[in-house]
């Protein structure tokens, strides 16, 4: 059954680090990143360039996925981006299931606005504050759901 689990977070929840870390301990998992993607076509993550090429590797790595699931040469992928916007999350769904994957797990790192502009100020690469606030309200505005298309949803707190 191939599976993904597709992280929510505003940047400096920690949706990184935790998939990071899934991955090492659990290495049958393939993870896919918006910032990898981004790093490999524009030459640096930060570059946020043409949001229909990323896209397009997005649906082309799940596709991978599925087919390497298949094979037994993997368990499952790991969606690693912001999917702050329900729309999103909800094309974000429907691409996965296009592509196969028949159990999705939304895992949403509900980390205080504070915490996530804290750990922002300490990074090399720093989203604009203002950019912050406005995804915190747009994530608040409308918060992850399992009738957003998810099989299952899990909350991590103060992570």
């Amino acid at each position: 059954m191939p599976r993904l689990l597709i992280l929510i977070g505003l940047p400096g929840s920690g949706k990184s680090s935790l998939a990071a870390k899934l991955v090492q301990v659990c290495p049958d998992r393939r993870l896919i990143s918006t910032d990898t993607i981004r790093s490999q076509l524009f030459g640096d993550e930060a570059i946020q360039g043409s949001w229909l090429k990323v896209w397009a590797e997005v649906g082309r790595q799940f596709r991978e996925a599925v087919q390497q699931i298949s094979l037994g040469e993997l368990q499952g992928a790991i969606y690693d981006a912001t999917n702050v916007v329900r729309k999103q999350r909800r094309q974000a769904i429907a691409l996965a299931q296009e592509s196969g994957f028949t159990h999705i797990t939304g895992l949403w790192l509900d980390v205080p606005l504070s915490i996530c502009l804290q750990r922002n100020a300490e990074r090399d690469r720093q989203v604009p504050e203002a950019i912050m606030y406005q995804m915190h309200r747009r994530l608040m505005g409308a918060p992850p759901k399992v009738a957003d298309g998810f099989h299952c949803l899990i909350t991590l707190e103060h992570f």
